[in-house]
This record gives structure tokens, sequence and C-alpha cells, in this order.
């Protein structure tokens, strides 16, 4: 029996261990279409109404059908009840939104839940070391070539993996992406956050970065907690620099950056205050979910 749940837009749930998709569904054959990831905690689903904002953006920018969110809302809802009956732990919820078949007809939808991979856990205690890569881009892509669906979580990640693939060769357990003139601007599944004293920086998403819903979340407790918080331009040196580094996501929360291009990272005095700021962030949307 599969470990992993799978729930149709239709409502309808599946067999995990059966084939869902068509040989020529347009998710398959050209990764056209888009996702959300969320974290399934304590029996709830966290940031639902965020990342749903966010799965229509990255629709809209796709050109595809805006996605009825209350048909959305009763996937999530089936998933995470399937999930929670037979498992009490945390868990990956993934939506889905594909064009549809090649031949036509409508848009592909489903939601999908599973256990959090091993390396997530590894990242959350241990932290995580981490190489510069040079994505090509100019932060000024984004504006200029809106067809390059910078800022958009689409389905097509090849790159992103294959990035991670080149930072295991060389040693490291993740990547922070640069752009052609220096700056930095995100990790393959993740926000990048610098410390300086009691400040936390972020790059801004005008660069073409995807929009944080975790980081958003942690700015809002920071600033209620006397941190101030940024969106700035940020160099690879001002990484080094830092009190501390961090790379924020939906799954892994926050994992703090330990080695950069193979420079030891300090531990920061407010390392255990950002984790259970991140912590609080993600319970807090998940009830602001639930109550919605």
């Amino acid at each position: 029996m599969s470990d992993r749940v799978v729930v149709t837009l239709d409502g309808q749930v599946h067999d995990a261990d059966a084939p869902l998709l068509h040989a020529d569904d347009l998710a398959a054959v050209r990764g056209d279409g888009v996702f959300e990831t969320l974290l399934v905690r304590g029996g709830a689903p966290c940031g639902v109404e965020l990342h749903l904002a966010r799965l229509t953006a990255s629709a809209a920018a796709l050109d595809l059908p805006t996605p009825d969110l209350d048909s959305w809302r009763l996937v999530v809802g089936l998933a995470v009840d399937e999930w929670t009956r037979t498992s009490d732990a945390e868990g990956a919820l993934r939506l889905v939104l594909s064009r549809g078949r090649e031949s036509g007809g409508e848009p592909t939808g489903y939601a999908t839940v599973g256990p959090l991979h091993e390396r997530v856990t590894k990242a959350r205690d241990e932290g995580v070391s981490v190489v510069t890569l040079n994505r090509g881009y100019s932060v000024d892509y984004a504006a200029s070539a809106p067809w390059g669906l910078l800022g958009a979580k689409t389905l097509s990640y090849a790159t992103n993996m294959a990035a991670l693939r080149h930072a295991a060769r060389l040693g490291a357990d993740d990547v922070i992406f640069t752009s052609s003139e220096g700056r930095v601007l995100e990790g393959p599944r993740s926000t990048v956050v610098l410390a300086r004293g009691k400040t936390l920086v972020t790059p801004p998403v005008e660069q073409g970065i995807l929009a944080g819903t975790t980081v958003d979340a942690l700015f809002q407790v920071a600033s209620s907690k006397g941190y101030t918080c940024e969106r700035a331009n940020v160099y690879p040196a001002d990484l080094i620099a830092a009190d501390g580094v961090w790379l924020i996501s939906s799954i892994t929360l926050a994992a703090r950056v330990t080695t950069l291009n193979g420079v030891e990272l300090p531990v920061p005095a407010i390392a255990e205050d950002v984790r259970s700021m991140v912590d609080l962030a993600v319970e807090s949307i998940g009830d602001s979910a639930a109550d919605a």
C-alpha cells in the first residue's frame, strides 16, 4: 500500500500506485504547467490561501485558465483528510495544474501528499552547505522578457534540478543563484535571507525571483518581535559578512547555511530565534488558512 495520497480536481481519490496522467499531458511532455508545495503539519495544511494566490499568479503568467479556488480548497481538504487518516506525520502537499493533453481538452489538476524527504530533516537540524552558481540572467530580465516566466512557479524545473546535481558533485547540499551582475537571487527551491544583527534582508522579487510565502510570513512575525525586515540588493560578499544566512522554504522551513563556497559561516546568536520565528510563521499561516 502506498504511503502517498492522490486527489484529482474533480474530488476523486485515486490509487497513488496507479497511472494518472495521459502520455500526451503537457505537464509530462513539456513541463507546461504550474505547481505549489505546502507543508502539512498537525493535521492541517499551512498557508493555503497564500499558496493559492501564488498558484493563480503563476497560472496567469502562463495564460492558463484562472484556477477555481473553491475547487482547489476542496481538493486540499480531501487530500489532507486522506493523509491524516493514516498518518500523523508532517507531509508535503503538492498542487499541480497543467495545460492538459496535447490533443486538447480541459486542464489537468490534482493534489498529492507524501512523506517529507530525509534531506528535509537533515537540513533543518544540521543546516546546508551551499555554492553560488551564475543563473545567466540579468536582474532586468523578468521585466524585459515576461515570456521567460521568472517569478512564476512552473513545472519546468529541469535547470533547478541540474544545478542541485552540479552542487552535489562539488560536495555541497544546495545552491544560491546569482544574476549576471553578481547579485544574489534565490535557491532552486528556496528564498535567501541574511541577518545583520536584528535586521533580516532578502532580495526583492522585482529581480525575477519567486515571491516566498514563508518569507512573507516570517517577516510579519519578525517585525512583531522587534526585527527590521528589508528587501534589498544582496551580493555574495554580503552573505559572507552577514551574522547568519538561511534558505527559507515551505517544506524545509529554515535551513541555516553552514558553509558558502567552502567558507565556514559561524553559528549566529539569533539562530534559534530565527528557527522559532519560522515555525511560528508557518503555524500562524496554517491557522489563518483553517479559519478562512
